[in-house]
């Protein structure tokens, strides 16, 4: 197999280096194979022993046990990839790697969670599934206006994001793109009416990510665009196949993000340049959340290729970026995921970032950040995931901080799995040597080698990881009933049937979506709250809610979009354990109101409208 062309590339290596390289190549692949990391698997043995666990066994012992009902309900979705350029063809199970997406919204404002699902191969159709209120849903996309936007020349739908961006009480749906980007304005929960060309969004970009987040505290939602490749790509019509990563841990030849600021009468302003948010990294997640307790959003950006960013906001008026002097930027390599959680209970936000991991070549690993300190002009984090239990999962993508079995203490659900080709042959050893190129071989797409079939991370699978209150993570997938053999991308937590817990909902590229009722042992409690904004924006994101009990403070807010391809319910939702009295809630509003509620009822939803 030739590894490199003969011609026609800038750069390209002689013979002879190209031997050396093969040389160098295939001794580090050896050297990290026979590394006594190699032995270290991803499942553990406990895992493994309690795979056999009765549902009843394992909600006894775990408090809570995931049937899989996709079917059952009436959604039956399987995602289509994007083909791009045929000369990508030889790798392009790797390039078009990515496009299936889930996100969670109330859209008719009837009180029950639907689900919004993305396609990607041209001409294939998004979904949004209506809640039927009788433990059902309906595909309703079509007929509201939503469902054919990957027509061939507009691009393939990456994921998107909902928020009330015109404070008319509905949620508006944001569809970002390999392509042309779109918003679609909410028509009172009846229909969709396109807006992007009057909301003056650009042409065509190539985003990953997507946040809704009012920076400015206006009382007007702001969106944050993270890319990947440039802008200038059409992806379908390649003039060059110079398109890939110049590194593999520094590279800064991506696509340039946006953060557009609404002006409040259905416009936005582009001003990510003017805010300080210049980067041309590539862009894969994103998350906001008031990291340093100044009363504005803070925004994390999690890239591929590179270093991860971290910008604290400066009143509004610009991003200050931080990630080295904070720590969340000195792990380069794959960040491919962004949640925040309180995961110790302090009333501090701890970040997950996923990443890459496979036995005996790359064992970096997921990021578990947790603060040390989140005063001072910039919060401190330390990384705790190795630790905690929640570093090696495989190549993980999107993740979710959530209290699945409502013990008090937040779980994490990781999704795994790059390419589960035909073949379970490891493309793994032609990766390495594309890795001991300089970036011109890098950067270009005819020096990779042929996949052929074969699988990079294949046929893995997700990860729950129950919180044990103790500073550790346990695997627990087989035994609650989670594992499957897809390549997962996004997962979102919602209370899909109203009964005070948490549904669990993944999206499987080239493969189907499934929807995971939760059963939760009777003994723990709940408590939820559905807020509306007055002052602040009418979705209440970014919102802040502390719940103060059993001598323990935990932070919730209000999310416009988290994970990777995902947005969780807005409805917050805190599992109380066997907890008889929450002493108090405190909810700080993004307008700065803060808003006390003293022994509010348990097992029961609140719905707060914040004061005037």
């Amino acid at each position: 197999m030739r590894l490199f062309r003969d011609a026609g590339i800038d750069g390209a290596p002689d013979p002879g280096t190209r031997r050396l390289l093969r040389i160098l190549a295939t001794l580090a692949f050896l050297a990290l194979v026979l590394t006594p990391l190699a032995i270290r698997r991803f499942s553990s043995a406990s895992d493994v022993a309690e795979a056999g666990l009765s549902p009843r066994a394992a909600l006894e012992r775990y408090g809570f046990v995931l049937q899989e009902v996709s079917a059952d309900i009436g959604i039956r979705f399987s995602h289509q990839a994007p083909r791009l350029d045929p000369k990508l063809e030889p790798i392009m199970p790797a390039v078009a790697s990515v496009g299936a997406a889930v996100s969670v919204v109330d859209f008719d404002r009837d009180g029950w969670q639907d689900l919004y699902v993305t396609n990607s191969g041209a001409g294939s159709l998004n979904a949004l599934y209506r809640n039927e209120r009788d433990g059902t849903f309906q595909d309703v996309a079509a007929g509201l206006g939503v469902a054919d936007v990957n027509r061939p020349g507009t691009g393939a739908s990456m994921g998107a994001v909902w928020g009330d961006y015109d404070n008319d009480g509905y949620e508006d749906l944001f569809l970002y793109k390999w392509g042309r980007p779109e918003l679609f304005h909410n028509d009172g929960g009846r229909g969709f009416t396109r807006a992007s060309e009057r909301a003056g969004l650009p042409a065509w970009i190539n985003a990953n990510t997507a946040v809704w987040f009012d920076y400015d505290r206006d009382g007007w939602l702001d969106l944050f665009v993270g890319c990947y490749y440039p802008a200038e790509l059409d992806l379908w019509h390649l003039k060059t196949t110079r398109i890939l990563p110049e590194s593999f841990e520094y590279a800064q030849n991506g696509g340039r993000n946006y953060l557009f600021r609404n002006r409040g009468d259905g416009s936005f302003a582009e001003v990510a340049e003017t805010m300080g948010l210049v980067s041309r990294r590539w862009t894969l997640a994103a998350a906001a959340a008031d990291v340093d307790r100044d009363g504005d959003p803070d925004l994390f950006v999690a890239n591929d290729f590179g270093i991860n960013e971290l910008y604290l906001n400066q009143d509004g008026e610009r991003f200050r970026e931080v990630g080295r002097e904070a720590s969340v930027g000195r792990a380069p390599k794959s960040g491919m995921n962004a949640a925040f959680g309180d995961v110790l209970n302090r009333g501090q936000w701890s970040l997950f970032v996923s990443n890459i991991a496979e036995p005996g070549v790359l064992m970096h690993g997921n990021d578990l950040w947790v603060p040390t300190s989140d005063s001072g002009e910039v919060p401190g984090y330390r990384n705790l995931a190795g630790a905690m239990g929640a570093e090696l999962a495989g190549w993980s993508y999107g993740a979710q901080f959530g209290d699945l079995n409502n013990d008090g203490w937040l779980d994490l659900f990781v999704t795994n799995g790059f390419v589960s080709g035909e073949k379970r042959d490891s493309y793994w050893y032609d990766y390495s040597l594309v890795v001991g190129g300089n970036r011109n071989i890098i950067a270009d797409a005819r020096n990779w080698p042929p996949m052929e079939g074969r699988s990079l991370s294949g046929y893995q699978q997700d990860r729950v990881w129950l919180n044990d209150g103790a500073g550790r993570f346990r695997d627990v997938t087989r035994a609650v009933g989670a594992a499957n053999p897809y390549d997962g991308r996004a997962v979102a937590f919602a209370d899909l049937w109203n009964r005070g817990v948490l549904d669990v909902v993944v999206a499987y590229q080239r493969g189907p979506l499934l929807v995971y009722r939760n059963t939760v042992a009777r003994k723990h409690h709940w408590i939820a709250f559905e807020l509306e904004g007055t002052r602040s924006n009418r979705s209440a994101v970014g919102a802040e809610v502390r719940l103060y009990w059993a001598g323990m403070e935990r932070v919730q807010q209000v999310e416009g979009g988290s994970g990777f391809a995902a947005q969780n319910q807005r409805r917050v939702h805190f599992g109380l354990g066997p907890a008889s009295l929450v002493d108090k809630v405190v909810i700080r509003w993004p307008s700065g109101a803060v808003q006390t509620i003293d022994s509010p009822a348990l097992n029961a939803l609140h719905a707060v409208t914040e004061p005037r």
